[in-house]
């Protein structure tokens, strides 16, 4: 199951997306790519398919991805004290 999102959580995500999108962006790139690299050649390959922006599909798929990690950070923080 996935972690839920907080609406905190969102915000702090959206804010620091939009505040420089394209240096986000690459950023985000550099990140998953040392982090995962199979997600971040699945993104990578959905974006160069897409009909749609490349960017934009990927900047949406990075978008996701930091927000569940963060969301999954922040359950293990609770599992963690409740123990």
């Amino acid at each position: 199951m996935l972690p839920i999102v907080n609406e905190n959580t969102v915000n702090e995500v959206v804010n620091d997306v939009m505040y420089d999108i394209h240096a986000w962006r690459k950023k985000m790139i550099h990140y998953i790519k040392d982090e995962n690299p199979e997600i971040n050649s699945a993104i990578i390959e959905i974006a160069q398919k897409s009909d749609l922006d490349p960017k934009a599909v990927a900047t949406g798929a990075y978008v996701a991805y930091l927000l569940l990690e963060k969301a999954s950070n922040d359950d293990n923080k609770i599992i963690s004290f409740e123990e």
